[in-house]
C-alpha cells in the first residue's frame, strides 16, 4: 500500500529575484532550486533569516519591505528594504557576510549580490514606474555599504540573466558542477548536489572533502502501542498513548514517524509532516512494511530522468551486476568474520565461503537479468546455508535456525531477520522519497508484490550491515529472552511487544554507528549513508556515476 498526497502549486511565469542571485552564484544551484524544487537549510541560511528578523524590528519608519512583480520584466520578489532620500528611491539588500575586495582592497559587491540588487532596482522601475539610479548592499560582517549604480549595462545584465534563467527552466539536464570548489563549501544545497562526489566520479585521484552531513540528529519516532493517537498542536506533534501522559515533539526534532499496528494519525498531523519534511511510514502488527505517506513535491524532473535511464535494459543490467556483487561480497565477508570468531570453523562454513568466491567471479559475465537472478539465488543459498554455522555453541536451541524462511517466519532467528528487514525497507523508502525518485521503478527487482522494486533493490546493499550483523551479534550475546520476547502460534513465530521494542532499539542504535565509505574516504552514520547511496544511484544516470554500490564490508 502506498499513500499519496498531491500538493499543487500555481505555475509562475515570472522568476524570483533571489533565483537570479542563485544563477549568478552557480547555474546548478539555480536549477536544483527552481526546476527540481530542492531546498535545504544550513547554519548560514538560518543566520541570514535572523539578520532579517532583527532588521524588521527596527523602528526607523523610513524602512519598508515591499513585494513586487512585473510580467513585462519577468521578475518578482520582495525587496529587503526601501529608503527614500532627497526624492530618490533606493533599494537595499542586507548580507550577513563580508564584501568582495578589488585589487586596491576597496569593498565591492559580489557578482551574485550585484545582480540581485540591480534586478530589484529594475523591478521597482517596471512595477512602480519610479526612477532608480542605484541600489545599495550592506555587508554586516565588515560593516560596509556598497553602492551599485543602475545604468544601461546593469539593465542589460538583468535582461540577459532572466533569459538564461528561462532557458535553464525549460531544460531537462542539470548543469555541471561548478569549477570553483570554494562556492560549494558555502552552498546550502551541497548535501543534495554532491559536488565533491561528482568530481571524484570524473577523477578517481580527487581527494574529496565531506560536504554531506555526517549525521541526521532528528529522531525516528516509533509508535508501537495500538490505539495511540498522533495529532498536531501548534508547531509540534502530539502523541497520546493509552494510560500515559501526552508527549509533544517540536517538528525540528523529528525526522520520521513510524506507525506500527493500529495506531492513528490525524489529517492535520499528516499535512504538518508533509510541510515539515517528516517521513510517515506504516508497519503492521506482524512486522510487515505496509506503506508510506508520499507528497511527490518537486520531483518531476528527477523522475523523468529516472524513467529514461531505467527503461534501458543494458543500463539496468549494469546496475544490477554491481548490486548483486555488492550484496554477495558483503555476505561473504560477514561469513569470514564469523569464521574468525569460532575456535573450530565447520567445513560447511569454509566450503560456502570458497563457493561464493567462485560464483562472484561469474557476475561480470552475466548477460541477462535472468542469469543474474540465478547467480544471486546460488549465492543466497550458500550464505543462508552457512549462516547458522556462525552462531556460537552456547546459544539456546530455540534461538538457532537452519535456513531462511518467512511469510510467516517459523523460528525466532528468522522472526528477527524479517522484522529487521521491514524496518530497513521503511528507511530505504524514506531515503528514496526524500531524494524524490520513483519507488515503483527499479532496475533489478520486478513488480510482483506490494513492496516497491527500487526500495527492494537498494535495501540489498544494507541487509548485512544493518540487519544480519546486529541480529547475529545480539543472538550470540544472549540478548533475547526465549519466551518473553517472542510469541509462538503453531508453526508461526512473532515478536512480542517487548521483543519489538528491543529490536527497534537495536536497529536504531546500529544506524547511529559510523562507516567509512570505501571510495569517498569519509565516515558517515548508517542513517546518512542510506540517503547518500540513493543520491549516488541518481548520479549514475546524470553523467556522474561510478560511486554507487561500493559499500562492502572489509
Amino acid at each position: 500500500m502506498q499513500l499519496i498526497e498531491q500538493i499543487s502549486t500555481p505555475t509562475q511565469d515570472t522568476i524570483r529575484v533571489s533565483a537570479l542571485h542563485a544563477l549568478a552564484y552557480c547555474p546548478r544551484l539555480f536549477y536544483l532550486e527552481e526546476v527540481e524544487e530542492l531546498y535545504t537549510q544550513n547554519a548560514a541560511v538560518f543566520a541570514g533569516r535572523r539578520l532579517h528578523a532583527e532588521l524588521e524590528k527596527q523602528e526607523d519608519e523610513t524602512w519598508e519591505e515591499l513585494f513586487l512583480e512585473s510580467a513585462e520584466l519577468g521578475l518578482r520578489g520582495c525587496v529587503d528594504a526601501l529608503r527614500t532620500r532627497d526624492g530618490a528611491t533606493i533599494p537595499y539588500e542586507h548580507k550577513r557576510g563580508r564584501s568582495k575586495r578589488d585589487e586596491r582592497k576597496q569593498p565591492i559587491a559580489w557578482e551574485s549580490d550585484r545582480l540581485q540588487v540591480l534586478a530589484y532596482a529594475c523591478l521597482i522601475e517596471s512595477a512602480l514606474g519610479l526612477p532608480v539610479t542605484e541600489g545599495r548592499i550592506r555587508y554586516h560582517a565588515d560593516n560596509v555599504l556598497v553602492r551599485v549604480p543602475l545604468d544601461e549595462a546593469g539593465r542589460e545584465a538583468v535582461r540577459e540573466a532572466v533569459q538564461r534563467a528561462r532557458m535553464l527552466r525549460g531544460s531537462t539536464q542539470r548543469p555541471p558542477v561548478t569549477e570553483n570548489e570554494r562556492l560549494c563549501a558555502r552552498c546550502s544545497l551541497a548535501p543534495v548536489c554532491l559536488p565533491e562526489e561528482a568530481r571524484l566520479a570524473h577523477n578517481r585521484e580527487w581527494q574529496p572533502m565531506r560536504l554531506f552531513p555526517q549525521d541526521d540528529d532528528r529522531q525516528v519516532i516509533h509508535v508501537l502501542e495500538p490505539g495511540t493517537a498522533v495529532g498536531r498542536t501548534g508547531e509540534q506533534l502530539k502523541i497520546a498513548r493509552r494510560g500515559q501522559p501526552v508527549e509533544t515533539l517540536a517538528a525540528q526534532q523529528v525526522g520520521q514517524l513510524v506507525l506500527h499496528s493500529f495506531s492513528q494519525v490525524s489529517t492535520q498531523a499528516l499535512h504538518f509532516c508533509a510541510y515539515q519534511g517528516i517521513g510517515v511510514h506504516f508497519i503492521s502488527g506482524g512486522g510487515r512494511y505496509v506503506g508510506s505517506f508520499e507528497t511527490r513535491r518537486g520531483s518531476i524532473q528527477r523522475r523523468i530522468r529516472q524513467y529514461g535511464a531505467l527503461s534501458d535494459g543494458a543500463f539496468c543490467l549494469q546496475l544490477a551486476r554491481q548490486l548483486v556483487r555488492c550484496r554477495a561480497e558483503g555476505q561473504r565477508k560477514f561469513l569470514m568474520r564469523g569464521k574468525r570468531g569460532l575456535k573450530q570453523p565447520s567445513a560447511k562454513l569454509n566450503d560456502a565461503i570458497a563457493q561464493m568466491k567462485k560464483v562472484l567471479k561469474q557476475i561480470p559475465q552475466a548477460n541477462s537479468l535472468e542469469t543474474l537472478l540465478g547467480l544471486e539465488g546460488n549465492l543466497a543459498a550458500l550464505y543462508f546455508g552457512a549462516l547458522p554455522c556462525a552462531i556460537l555453541p552456547d546459544v539456546p536451541a530455540e534461538m538457532r535456525f537452519v535456513g531462511r524462511n518467512r511469510r510467516p517466519p517459523k523460528d525466532r532467528f528468522n522472526c528477527l531477520l524479517s522484522f529487521g528487514y521491514a524496518l530497513l525497507l521503511k528507511d530505504v523508502m524514506n531515503a528514496i522519497l526524500a531524494v524524490g525518485l520513483e519507488p515503483a521503478l527499479g532496475f533489478y527487482h520486478q513488480p510482483r508484490t506490494q513492496a516497491p522494486p527500487l526500495a527492494l533493490d537498494l535495501m540489498e546493499i544494507f541487509r548485512v550491515p544493518l540487519v544480519d550483523m546486529p541480529v547475529m551479534g545480539s543472538v550470540n550475546r544472549g540478548h533475547w529472552e526465549v519466551r518473553e520476547d517472542f510469541e509462538v502460534r503453531g508453526e508461526q513465530v512473532w515478536l512480542s511487544d517487548a521483543g519489538r521494542r528491543k529490536l527497534v532499539n537495536l536497529y536504531e542504535r546500529r544506524k547511529e554507528e559510523t562507516w567509512k565509505h570505501p571510495v569517498t574516504g569519509y565516515s558517515l552514520t548508517y542513517r546518512r549513508l542510506l540517503e547518500l547511496e540513493v543520491r549516488l544511484l541518481e548520479k549514475e544516470w546524470c553523467g556522474e556515476g561510478g560511486l554507487f554500490g561500493q559499500l562492502v564490508l572489509r
